[in-house]
């Protein structure tokens, strides 16, 4: 058995960079080529998520190829530092 500290743990995290609500309907119609206009503005912060709560804010960054969130603000929650 591996033994380790719960920092150790991993962790899923996502990074929503905006929302809209659809109807079933539309929701229904989407197929390739689709694009869902989200009700957030270029250049606002995305959220980064873990366990279904915010946890920190940033800024889209690329990174050669790939995408990354350069973060610019951490949320304490509760206690939390």
């Amino acid at each position: 058995m591996k033994t380790g500290t719960i920092e150790d743990a991993m962790v899923r995290v996502q990074v929503v960079l905006g929302e809209r609500s659809l109807s079933v309907r539309d929701l229904s119609t989407i197929a390739k080529g689709t694009i869902i206009e989200l009700e957030s503005i270029a250049g606002e912060p995305v959220d980064l998520v873990a366990a279904g709560e915010v946890v920190a804010r940033g800024e889209v960054v690329v990174i050669d190829e790939a995408f990354g969130i350069r973060v610019t603000e951490v949320v304490c929650q509760g206690n939390a530092p």
